[in-house]
């Protein structure tokens, strides 16, 4: 079977380094297998991803050498490739999960959600208490005079697991560790967990190449896969960048943004330089992606966090 990678960034601004890391890690995971990449733009929230940043994006993509087969500016037969123009292929999946009867209206809001009460994760994130998992059709109707419902979908007291491709075993018991999550959001916008596995099903993806601060949701998609009966991928989870003092990096805050990388440096400097501290490069020599295909190797990857060093770049 082809290997299909993809590249599904959010353009909510200017790539950093970190998303270039990313990039970079799925071209070359799919094109050392002779398989091919597809883009995808995750603009959900369309007001905090105008397509400027996008089409930005695309172009940033070009100027590092890093192409696609599939996508915006190619085409494809699994198009459209900018999420905001694919809800009716979420409604669907929604509604399927909704015949399963393990959909149901949450009126909750985000300061009741973040309410000291709540049950936390040990990285802050708030596990749903179940609040309004068991309303009955009178009360939610009560409650949906006065604000509109999200959607979640009802998890099971069951631990899914996976070995990851880099990282190895990852489980979760979903009930425990995360909760009944989001399918839709209160205003209308359809959830990252629902979205990401649709497409990624609709789209022929059998590797998902991503930072290890997505590793917790592969759970919950993996249960999403079992109850639509999709195929799930294979799942590569790489460490994360961060600067000097051990901050992560930032879109809001321009860390290491591209936009003033390529003033001062060429495509192969950039990646040379990734390659290097991703630990399949010997040197921080520049190469093109074309270059590193030689010496990647996922087992050459680091598995913690990586410190860019000051004045690196």
């Amino acid at each position: 079977m082809e290997t299909v990678g993809r590249f599904a960034p959010s353009p909510s601004g200017r790539i950093h380094l970190g998303n270039i890391l990313c990039a970079l890690l799925v071209w070359l995971s799919a094109r050392q297998k002779g398989g091919k990449v597809v883009l995808r733009i995750e603009d959900l929230d369309t007001a905090r991803c105008p397509r400027r940043y996008a089409e930005q994006m695309e172009d940033d993509l070009r100027w590092l050498g890093l192409d696609w087969d599939e996508g915006p500016g190619v085409g494809g037969p699994d198009g459209p490739y900018y999420q905001s123009e694919r809800t009716a292929l979420y409604q669907a999946a929604l509604k399927k999960l909704e015949q399963k009867g393990l959909v149901y209206p949450c009126f909750c809001t985000r300061a009741e959600l973040h309410a000291a009460s709540a049950p936390h994760r040990e990285d802050g994130q708030v596990v749903y208490a179940g609040t309004c998992r068991n309303l009955t059709a009178e009360e939610a109707a009560e409650k949906a005079k006065k604000r509109p419902p999200a959607l979640r979908l009802r998890v099971p007291e069951e631990v899914w697991g996976f070995t990851d491709g880099h990282l190895g075993p990852y489980e979760e018991n979903l009930a425990r560790d995360c909760g009944d999550f989001l399918l839709r959001r209160s205003d209308g916008m359809f959830a990252y967990q629902l979205a990401v596995v649709v497409d990624d099903a609709a789209m022929g993806v059998t590797e998902v190449v991503r930072g290890a601060d997505l590793l917790d949701s592969t759970p919950r998609q993996l249960y999403l896969y079992d109850l639509l009966g999709l195929t799930p991928p294979k799942f590569y989870h790489f460490p994360l960048l961060l600067t000097a003092d051990g901050r992560r990096l930032s879109k809001r805050n321009a860390d290491a943004g591209l936009d003033a990388l390529r003033d001062r440096s060429t495509a192969a400097e950039i990646l040379g330089k990734l390659a290097y501290l991703a630990g399949f490069n010997p040197s921080a020599v520049p190469k093109t992606a074309e270059a590193l295909l030689a010496d990647f190797d996922w087992d050459k990857v680091p598995t913690e966090d990586i410190c860019i060093p000051e004045g690196l770049f």
